[in-house]
């Protein structure tokens, strides 16, 4: 469990869900974390859940649609702990639109957000990175998809690229893989769902049950860590075998509406 001792990871939107889960394990892993995102109080809540664990970590607040938040993000974690060595691109946004109801305003708010972010993110990292790694957090849908999860979707299949660019071009010093979970109970997708709602998704994964934040902690944790020292370019999908269903009812009947 000292895998990332004396390293300094960033874990972007990690105020809450599974970025919280992320900061948490890395920490425990032995980082000096970063805890990034829009809400102070938040931020501070998970510094202070992992500073009474015994961890370390420090809150910088941080808006991922704003570049000069994201440099400035990066700066200030080498200023306050001489280094960086781990970067988790985590904050992310979704709209619930088709593609041919998205509007201009959707595409950018998911773009900006969820990929621009996170390149201007590794680019920034990058500079001060001797021997680092960064992790991408993507989506079950970046493989398979669902009706009316768009740009989401589409983004989050540019990022599993956008790994792979970076990873040829970060190499050798910097490795770069993608993490991407599918269901995961957190209070954004559980907060409303009913009892039978859950129990049916659950019945839907080859695992009975839905993900946590701890799953996706851990695949995290084994990319960012020497474990993986020759795994680059890669993704990791955490979804409890759910891209191997072929079909559920999120699908409409495509004969009805021919």
């Amino acid at each position: 469990m000292n895998r990332l001792e004396n390293d300094v990871a960033i874990v972007t939107g990690s105020t809450k869900g599974i970025g919280t889960g992320v900061a948490e394990r890395l920490a425990a892993e032995g980082a000096s974390v970063v805890v990034s995102g829009r809400s102070e109080d938040d931020g501070q809540a998970t510094v202070e859940s992992i500073q009474e664990a015994g961890g370390t970590a420090h809150f910088v607040r941080a808006d991922m649609r704003e570049p000069a938040d994201i440099k400035t993000l990066v700066e200030a974690t080498v200023a306050e702990f001489d280094g960086l060595d781990v970067l988790v691109n985590n904050a992310g946004v979704e709209t619930y639109t088709s593609a041919d109801e998205a509007t201009i305003d959707d595409w950018s708010f998911v773009v900006e957000t969820d990929f621009r972010a996170f390149w201007l993110a590794g680019k920034y990292a990058y500079e001060h990175m001797d021997d680092g790694a960064v992790v991408n957090m993507s989506s079950n849908h970046s493989i398979a998809t669902t009706p009316n999860i768009f740009p989401y979707n589409a983004v989050k299949a540019g990022i599993n690229g956008l790994t792979r660019a970076m990873a040829v071009d970060f190499g050798p010093k910097v490795r770069v893989n993608t993490v991407a979970p599918g269901w995961v109970a957190v209070e954004r997708t559980t907060s409303d769902m009913s009892e039978e709602r859950r129990q049916k998704l659950e019945s839907i994964h080859p695992t009975g049950r839905l993900g946590t934040p701890e799953d996706v902690a851990g695949a995290v944790a084994f990319v960012a860590s020497d474990d993986a020292a020759f795994v680059t370019g890669s993704t990791i999908t955490v979804d409890g075998g759910r891209t191997a269903v072929l079909q559920d009812d999120f699908l409409p009947n495509y004969r009805e509406q021919r």
